[in-house]
């Protein structure tokens, strides 16, 4: 199964969304998330978006999961090739380990934007509709 992840804010930091995106195994969105996350960075947007769809992957019984992203530093932190030096990213980057070792599978990859592109416009909506938060 795959889920496809995007955090956006507006400032940064700013109003802030995620955008979660889970397909089936013949690549089709089975559900989508588009939540407004209140003021957030773009990296605790990024990590949210990579909590939310691991916590709904699981919730959905699955048991194997890849996770894309067009966040270089998140893949790369959560595949150990960054540290995480940020103190507020450090929970997170935490609990999203622990929520992979969940899995009997799990891998999370860096994608260029233009593959990630309904998640990134849920992501925007999110941002969009928490105008008024």
């Amino acid at each position: 199964m795959k889920v496809f992840i995007d955090g956006a804010s507006s400032g940064n930091p700013g109003r802030s969304g995620i955008g979660v995106v889970l397909c089936n195994n013949a690549d089709e969105p089975v559900k989508e998330i588009s939540e407004s996350i209140g003021i957030a960075t773009n990296n605790v947007a990024e990590y949210t978006a990579l909590l939310r769809g691991l916590e709904e992957a699981l919730a959905m019984g699955w048991d194997s999961v890849e996770v894309y992203t067009d966040s270089e530093l998140l893949a790369h932190q959560i595949n150990g090739r960054y540290r995480v030096l940020t103190p507020h990213l450090i929970p997170l980057h935490r609990r999203a380990l622990r929520l992979l070792r969940m899995f009997a599978n799990a891998s999370v990859r860096h994608i260029p934007r233009k593959h990630n592109a309904l998640a990134d416009s849920l992501a925007k909506a999110a941002v969009n509709a928490g105008e008024g938060v």
